[in-house]
């Protein structure tokens, strides 16, 4: 552990005095002058030190001192050092007062001082900030495999609770700890979902942590009222508007109505036993919603149903009439029977799509969301609307700070704030507007939001939380009451050791994550996660690489393992093919300890491609240190 020099024996002797004869002499006074206010940081820090559990001690004490090593330019003094051929404590994050102490004892040897003792070795304790943070980073995640040294986190869907082969091979394939979102699904999902995960762990032989976020305090968007009940199927065409392919379409009656079969282009019901009087030769003829005279052509019986062809485009509503046409050998068709009825359909996707310099209401009140009405000369009536989920919001936003929803793709500025609406201008949005959707997340990163960290679900969510995953992670941290009302429920629940991973993904997290840290290491088992698509829309896509950067070296200087996050290889896990950018982006994941993926229809690729990538850049990174392995040329 790093402790006060009391007996300031690093310190040169005739320290304050300058020997304009020896060019080191300056750098040894600037260098000393600096040790001394790091020992008085931390001495000033004992208060809050004994609140840190002592097995975090030297790591919230090394933390204080690059705290304070960072709380001023080190550029100068950086060149310096380099100059002389010294370190220039560039990679000093985990370790900071034993470097400083190793370049000032060699400096003095360097001006021919007797009697100085030697500098640190990499087994003193004052040097084993690296040794720290892996064993903190095993407690919390599990021991790496032995082929890697970061871990590999994957979200789980909610269907994997029924399909134990999938769970089985993102084990076989590399996943080390696996994820459950809170935020969606109950305690029955994520229950079997925990049941597969030691299933599988039993027969791969392979371990898996499990972590279960809570929902958090998210602000999102509310319902929208559904549009109407309308069905479209068109046929496939060439570039010449021929067809190529009819329209598949299931038609069935509405008493005993199935699932709608995977290869039907659309289905519908039909009231009553109309169909029975059908043949699988008849055609059907109907005018569409717009008007249009339409037909099918039957093609197929299958029990009490039917198969049918379109050639052309429809739109159909419930309760348009339907006229049943036989054709004989002769070639004419003729009606036969009554006139059938569509049945019910179900109601559009719900949307409301937004427009650069639209106006878009805010609702206190839980009613559906509407789109922006009109007259009839297109006069605007009312904007559009829609609420959100914590209305606690309201007593906190003020005109001309800015608002973000889903992820940023709409932005706007709020214009003026009563106690039941908050009227947004969009300024953000693409040429062709947005949709908007609901249950999408609303940011307000200029906003002061005086939340509290866990809702009245996530506190029921801990119940089951601490006594079945490995870890817990909180979400929308904000500040360090928030961590410590989670670590007394915890108490509470006899789950004191439960592993804690606070998610840095809001700008308040950012701009007091030492104070953070400073609470979390009051824990014995914890960890930090950069869940950088929060954090990107809050503090701004530009500046992202430089705050997962800093993130990484508070992180380090902490000796907190860090889970790099969101979007990692998200194009190959839901399309089946990365971007070159992505690829990159998970290279830069082998500086943290974990990194997580995202669920998708191809996550078993993107397991096996993290796998790899990290094998391979593990010989040429570790932190901010290139590792110089052997080149092939």
């Amino acid at each position: 552990m790093n402790s006060p020099r009391k007996d300031n024996k690093i310190l040169p002797s005739g320290y304050g005095k300058k020997d304009p004869k020896d060019p080191y002499a300056d750098l040894l006074r600037e260098l000393a002058a600096l040790h001394q206010d790091l020992t008085v940081m931390e001495s000033e820090s004992a208060g809050m030190l004994q609140k840190v559990d002592a097995r975090h001690r030297a790591s919230a004490i090394n933390l204080i001192h690059y705290l304070g090593l960072r709380r001023r330019d080190v550029r100068p003094l950086q060149e310096k050092l380099a100059a002389a051929g010294l370190s220039s404590m560039g990679r000093a994050e985990s370790h900071v007062l034993s470097n400083l102490d190793a370049i000032i004892i060699l400096l003095r040897r360097a001006m021919g001082e007797q009697r100085l003792q030697s500098p640190p070795s990499p087994g003193d304790p004052a040097a084993a900030g690296p040794s720290l943070l892996e064993t903190n980073a095993n407690n919390l995640l599990g021991k790496p495999p032995p082929q890697r040294r970061v871990r590999i986190l994957v979200t789980l869907p909610g269907d994997v609770a029924d399909n134990y082969a999938l769970i089985k091979d993102m084990l076989l394939q590399g996943m080390d700890c696996a994820r459950i979102n809170c935020a969606h699904d109950d305690a029955a999902v994520w229950a079997r979902m925990i049941k597969q995960i030691k299933r599988a762990r039993r027969e791969t032989g392979r371990y898996c942590r499990i972590l279960m976020d809570l929902g958090g305090p998210k602000i999102r968007t509310g319902e929208i009222s559904p549009g109407p009940a309308v069905l479209r199927w068109q046929p496939k065409r060439d570039a010449y508007g021929k067809v190529t392919e009819p329209a598949r379409i299931w038609i069935h009656p509405e008493e005993g109505a199935s699932a709608c079969p995977v290869h039907a282009h659309a289905c519908f019901s039909v009231k009553g036993d109309w169909l029975a009087q059908a043949t699988a030769r008849d055609r059907i003829e109907f005018t569409d919603a717009r008007g249009a005279l339409r037909n099918l052509q039957l093609v197929g019986q299958a029990g009490n149903g039917y198969w049918a062809e379109s050639t052309q485009t429809a739109y159909i509503k419930p309760g348009l009439k339907l006229y049943l046409l036989r054709v004989p050998s002769s070639g004419h068709p003729r009606g036969t029977g009554y006139a059938g009825e569509i049945g019910m359909l179900p109601q559009a996707p719900a949307t409301i799509r937004l427009y650069r310099g639209d106006s878009l209401i805010i609702t206190r009140d839980p009613v559906p969301g509407l789109s922006a009405r009109f007259d009839e000369s297109s006069q605007l009536l009312r904007a559009a609307s829609i609420a959100c989920s914590l209305p606690e919001i309201f007593a906190a936003v003020n005109p001309g700070e800015r608002i973000l929803i889903d992820d940023g793709r709409i932005g706007g500025v709020i214009r003026s704030v009563t106690a039941g609406e908050i009227l947004v201008e969009i300024t953000q949005a693409r040429d062709g507007g947005e949709k908007l959707l609901a249950d999408k997340g609303i940011n307000l990163p200029d906003s002061q939001l005086d939340l509290i960290g866990l809702t009245a679900q996530d506190i029921i969510d801990l119940e089951f939380i601490a006594h079945q995953a490995d870890m817990v992670g909180l979400s929308f941290v904000r500040r360090p009451a928030d961590i410590t009302l989670l670590q007394q429920h915890l108490k509470r629940l006899d789950a004191g050791k439960l592993g804690i991973v606070i998610k840095i993904e809001t700008r308040a997290a950012f701009e007091q994550l030492p104070e953070l840290m400073f609470t979390l290491l009051s824990s014995p088992v914890v960890g930090v996660m950069i869940a950088r698509g929060d954090l990107a829309v809050e503090c701004g896509y530009e500046r992202l690489a430089e705050l997962q950067e800093e993130i990484l070296w508070l992180a380090e200087a902490a000796h907190l393992p860090v889970i790099w996050a969101t979007q990692v290889l998200e194009g190959l896990a839901k399309t089946g093919k990365p971007s070159r950018a992505e690829v990159t982006d998970a290279a830069m994941g082998e500086r943290a300890e974990c990194v997580m993926l995202n669920k998708g229809p191809h996550i078993i690729e993107a397991i096996q491609m993290l796998d790899n990538i990290l094998q391979r850049m593990q010989a040429h990174q570790w932190k901010k240190r290139s590792l110089l392995r052997r080149l092939h040329w």
